[in-house]
């Protein structure tokens, strides 16, 4: 008790003499994204499986990330991928872009890619965890996250290549 009323004291203290600083401390305070899954906030950090089951980190900040959740089943999924594989493989020295399978085995999933000449990084999410984490409700669903770790964009539903460029660009 003692303890929190000295603290207390100091803060009050440091306030009066140099109001400025209060407001710098509680503008830092409130300026710092917390970690979650929406736009603004911090992306937390996952590890996946790729089709070869090697484990990767995810989310490291660094490079700006695109997540793009889907599956071999989904109409809209296979609509964006020919132009979603294209972006992946012209932006591979700029950005961070995983395709994350939900709840698909791994030869289901390489079959579609290998059938449709694929090549973008595809991750597994074998049992539905991460897309629970991330709170996807529909197919598909991209996130864009900059290179500080905060989640700049968030869409459900088919993406573009242009939609995905103007968010780069505004990074």
């Amino acid at each position: 008790m003692r303890k929190a009323f000295w603290i207390v004291g100091i803060l009050v203290f440091m306030f009066v003499m140099n109001p400025s600083y209060g407001f710098h401390l509680i503008n830092k305070v409130a300026a710092q994204p917390t970690i979650g899954v929406a736009v603004e906030q911090e992306m937390p950090i996952f590890n996946a499986s790729t089709l070869y089951g090697q484990s990767i980190e995810v989310g490291v900040p660094g490079k700006p990330y695109v997540l793009n959740f889907w599956a071999t089943w989904c109409p809209s999924c296979r609509d964006e991928f020919p132009e979603l594989n294209q972006f992946a493989t012209a932006h591979t020295a700029d950005i961070q872009f995983y395709a994350i399978n939900i709840q698909e085995s791994s030869e289901q999933v390489s079959d579609f890619l290998n059938s449709n000449g694929y090549t973008l990084p595809v991750l597994l999410d074998l049992d539905g965890s991460i897309a629970r984490n991330f709170r996807i409700r529909a197919f598909p669903t991209t996130i864009v996250v900059d290179s500080q770790g905060v989640i700049r964009y968030r869409k459900a539903g088919g993406v573009t290549a242009d939609e995905l460029e103007n968010v780069l660009n505004s990074l």
